[in-house]
Formats: structure tokens, sequence, C-alpha cells
């Protein structure tokens, strides 16, 4: 069996666990501690009919529109870890094993998948289904890091939009999903989805049957018929992180805000904020979904490693986004060691400007304590001010402007 998956974690929170009227999401994702994550944006597009898609490893129909997305993502890969849409529609996802054998052949990354729901659904159910079709029909596999070692995994995804979020928990092929239309939800690596099925795969509890791990009697609970019978190790460590993400959430029910979910996200005797030798917490993020459609989404993230020391930037839909640069890594075309065969054959640089400064900046235990204390002032007035701009208190900056600015300030003050 291939090295099992590390960590990651999702939170949502609907009314009435949060404080306003908003759905707010979070995650942090738990990669390779050198492996550099950037965010990205791409416009609202539409595509000739038959056209394709290339993925991190194969292609695929294209959809003939695909909606403006912002992703935070490995920077070496076609996917993302999570991101946003400009419908309203956050996913991020998580690894997990199941009794289904991975799949050794390359298809379509968990990572890769959550793109696509991004770009092609409107809302979190048109997205898992989006998803889920796409799984039955590609399947999922394939490296999940750069490196030639054997790395992959199966994926369970949290989907949020303005008003209901899904969980969607995958086992090859399969899956289950649970929708969740009030409180407050994480998911983290490990299947969680027992009785409380809302949809599933039409062949789920025959292949389940078939295999010997459902009599078809009584309740069928997804968690306890696909778990493995033996799990490694590292996934047993992460039930005790998903106990105290619940914990977490549980202390702040009926009062989250974005910054509550940026502090959960930031706690580090959880394990939420991950910090260990071979693995580290590369990006964050932090959405508030608005219930009223009129008024804007907003959706942070942090473009640096472990947001216990990064800050959250603000990023919103408009039309007019300037392009950041400064977070998006360098490309190397065909040359790209994950386009030449054999793959991942050799390193390249992918640092972006604002990775360098910020590991510049924060070096050593000690290092650049002042400089985060000024940006995490810095950052709690801009949460005062979005929260009054969706409060209708005060008018919003252009707003296409907002994440280039606070990126561009933030180069500057750790220089």
């Amino acid at each position: 069996m291939a090295e099992p998956p590390r960590s990651c974690d999702c939170f949502v929170s609907l009314p009435p666990g949060s404080k306003e009227d908003y759905v707010i999401f979070g995650k942090n994702s738990d990669r390779p501690r050198d492996e550099v994550q950037e965010v990205v944006y791409f416009p609202a597009s539409p595509h000739a009919p038959g056209s394709t898609v290339e993925c991190t490893y194969i292609s695929i129909p294209q959809a003939e529109h695909t909606h403006a997305v912002v992703l935070s993502r490995p920077a070496w890969l076609w996917g993302a870890e999570m991101g946003a849409n400009e419908q309203g529609v956050c996913i991020g996802n998580e690894a997990v094993w199941t009794k289904e054998p991975v799949d050794p052949e390359e298809a379509l990354l968990g990572m890769d998948l959550v793109r696509l729901g991004l770009e092609r659904g409107d809302s979190a159910w048109a997205a898992l289904n989006v998803i889920t079709g796409l799984l039955e029909q590609h399947g999922q596999g394939g490296a999940c890091r750069e490196t030639a070692e054997p790395f992959s995994y199966h994926n369970t995804f949290l989907l949020v939009d303005r008003q209901e979020a899904w969980v969607l928990e995958t086992a090859g092929k399969l899956w289950a999903a649970q929708k969740v239309t009030e409180g407050v939800k994480n998911i983290s690596n490990q299947l969680t989805i027992g009785t409380e099925i809302s949809t599933e795969h039409s062949e789920l509890r025959a292949v389940a049957q078939a295999q010997g791990w459902w009599s078809g009697e009584g309740d069928f609970s997804f968690s306890a018929v696909f778990s493995p019978d033996n799990p490694p190790a590292r996934m047993e460590m992460a039930k005790q992180r998903y106990v105290g993400g619940t914990a977490l959430l549980q202390q702040h029910n009926g009062s989250v805000t974005a910054e509550v979910m940026m502090s959960i996200l930031r706690d580090k005797a959880s394990g939420i904020c991950m910090d260990s030798e071979g693995f580290c917490t590369t990006g964050s993020m932090v959405s508030i979904l608005p219930r009223n459609p009129d008024v804007p989404c907003v959706h942070f993230f942090t473009a640096t490693p472990n947001p216990s020391r990064s800050v959250f930037k603000p990023f919103i839909f408009s039309e007019r986004m300037r392009p950041v640069n400064m977070v998006m890594s360098p490309q190397y075309g065909p040359d790209d060691p994950v386009r030449t065969q054999p793959r991942f054959q050799h390193q390249v640089d992918r640092k972006h400007e604002l990775y360098k400064a910020h590991q510049t900046a924060t070096i050593g235990p000690d290092a650049g304590v002042s400089l985060q204390e000024t940006m995490r002032y810095l950052e709690s007035q801009c949460l005062e001010e979005i929260e009054a701009m969706l409060r209708g208190e005060i008018q919003g900056q252009e707003l296409g402007d907002l994440f280039f600015d606070c990126v561009d300030t933030e180069i500057k003050f750790y220089q």
C-alpha cells in the first residue's frame, strides 16, 4: 500500500451556527512542507462544442461554459485544493483511504474534481453532480504530489453555497453524500457519513454486498462499510484532529464569524494548524457567503504556509479583476517535470514573490514576531471593514483591486 494521506480539514457553519446570516467556509490544505501553493483567478469563458480540457494527467470533454473561479492550489497541478466561483460556491477536498483499492492508473485527481466542480456548478448541489458524474466516467487516480514515489488516495469533499452544504465521500468510483442545511460541520481524513445518506451511487450497496462488506440487512452506514479494517496509523491520528475540530466548532456554535474560522484554522493544539517534519499547512482559505444574494461573497486566502504565521487577504469577484502575479508561480511549459515522461524526474523552483518574501521574513522560531503582530492588526482592521461593508454600513472600495492591494501591502511590509 502506498503512503497514507497526512491531513487536511474543512469546516462550514450555516445559520444558526453563524453569528450573522452568513454561511462561513474554511479549509486548511496540509501538504508536503516544501510544496508551494499559489492563488490563481480564471475568468468565465465560453468553449467551442466538442473541445477538450487538459487536466493534470488526462484530457476530458470541456463544458460549453465555465464560471469564473479563484483557486488555491499546489503550483504544479491543474486542479485545486480549495476555491470558489462567481456563483457563491466553495469546495475543498480531503484525502482518504477506503476498502476500495486506489487505482494506480492516471485519471482525475481529487483536486481536478474540485476545480471542475467550481467551473461547472452554479450551486453546491450542481457541483456535486458534476463531480460524481465525472468520477463515474473517468475515475480518480494518479500521483498526488510532485514526486516519483507513489502517493495516491481517494477523496472526500465539502461543497458549500449560500444556502446549504454537502459532504461527498468517495471510494473509487463509488460515493455517498450527506446534505447539511443548518449548524456546524467539519470533515477530515476519514469517512464520516454513517446512515444519514441523502443520495448515493446507484450501485453502492450492491457492490458492498457483493464484496461481503455488508450483509444487506439492517441500516447501511457508508463509513462503517467502506472504512478500511486496518487503517494506517496516520489516519487513526486524524481522528483526534477531527474530534478537535468538532469541539472547536461546537465551542463557537451560534457565534461563528470569519475571524472565528480563522482562529480555528490557526489552532495548533488540535493539530488543525499542522507543522510536522514532512507536512505542514501550505495554504488556508476562509469564505463569507451571505444568504442575501445581493451582497457579495468574500473569500480570504493566505497564499503562504502556516496560517498562524500568515495573513488572510480578501478576494471579491468583480467585473474588473487585476492579475495578481505576486501569488502566481513561474510556468515551465512543456519542460515542466509534471508534463514530461517519465514524470517528476527533476525539481523546479515554483516559489512566487509573496511566498519568498514570507519565508524570508518568518524563518526561525522568533523571526518576524513584531512584523506578524503588525500584519495581524491590519488583518483585523480589514475584517472589520469587510463586515461593515457586508452590513451596508460603508461603501466597499474597487473590489477588483482588493486582493492585489493586500498582497502588495504584505510584500512591502516583509521587505
